[in-house]
This record gives C-alpha cells, sequence and structure tokens, in this order.
C-alpha cells in the first residue's frame, strides 16, 4: 500500500504545473521595504560582500506615471563564490551576482531570493555543491539576520 502511495504522489509532481515560486525561498519581514533593504545592505558591507547596486521599482514605475507598492532588489556577491560556480558553468553568469527582492503587499512585508541549488540546476552546474552549500547557508543566514528583530 505503502508503495502505491508513493507511486501516485510521484505521479502527480510529475503532471502538476510548477508554480511561479517554485525554486524560491521567501521569509517575512517585519520591517518597511526600505528598512529591510538598508539592514541587508549594512549586513553586507560588514561582511565585506559587494553591494552592486540596490534597485526601487516603485519610484520607476512612478517615472511613468504608475503606482507599485513598495518593492526592492538588491543586487550583490562575493566573487570568491560566485567565481566558482562560473568556472563550471558559464552561463550562470546571468544570474549573479544574486539578488534580493524585497515587497509590500497587504500591508506585510516579504523577501525573497533564488535557491542557489535551483541556480545550478539551471545552468548545468553539476560539480560545485561544497559552494553551492556555503551560499545557500549563507544566504539563509543574512536574511535571517535583516529580518530579526
Amino acid at each position: 500500500m505503502r508503495i502505491v502511495l508513493l507511486a501516485a504522489v510521484i505521479m502527480l509532481a510529475a503532471f502538476t504545473p510548477a508554480s511561479a515560486g517554485e525554486g524560491l525561498v521567501t521569509k517575512a519581514s517585519p520591517y518597511s521595504v526600505a528598512k529591510t533593504i538598508d539592514r541587508l545592505e549594512a549586513i553586507f558591507k560588514k561582511k565585506g560582500i559587494t553591494v552592486f547596486a540596490r534597485i526601487d521599482h516603485a519610484a520607476g514605475a512612478a517615472k511613468i506615471g504608475k503606482s507599485l507598492p513598495p518593492t526592492e532588489l538588491i543586487i550583490f556577491g562575493n566573487p570568491k563564490l560566485g567565481t566558482p560556480l562560473m568556472e563550471s558553468q558559464r552561463k550562470i553568469g546571468i544570474a549573479l551576482p544574486l539578488k534580493i527582492l524585497a515587497w509590500e503587499k497587504g500591508g506585510k512585508v516579504k523577501i525573497a531570493y533564488t535557491k542557489p541549488s535551483q541556480l545550478a540546476k539551471r545552468y548545468g552546474v553539476v560539480d560545485r555543491d561544497p559552494v553551492l552549500a556555503k551560499i545557500a547557508g549563507a544566504l539563509n543566514n543574512l536574511t535571517n539576520a535583516a529580518i530579526k528583530k
């Protein structure tokens, strides 16, 4: 019976469309979008992680007369971790440096980033599991620190 149930679950998973959020880690933040991104930026700088850019999507929308709730993206990276991934598969460079998005919906703020394992799968990086694990751990710890009360 157990094997039949397992087979049914596997079949259902195979034919279920992937959700838009597949491969993302999403967390709630008790802070505003701007303060969440400010906290991330301060943590990155303290840890020696390069912040390449901050993009305020709501401000961009306002420039064309549209309205978006607060939505910001921070782009950051560490060549010591990103370079080995690119040595394995240069195409992953389209996803690097890494990004974290913060947005507000219904008065609640969320942050999200793509799982490093998902990036590796998407771009065919098959030989860098220790690096991917280190990046995943760092992203988890850094985002947890930023949203900690």
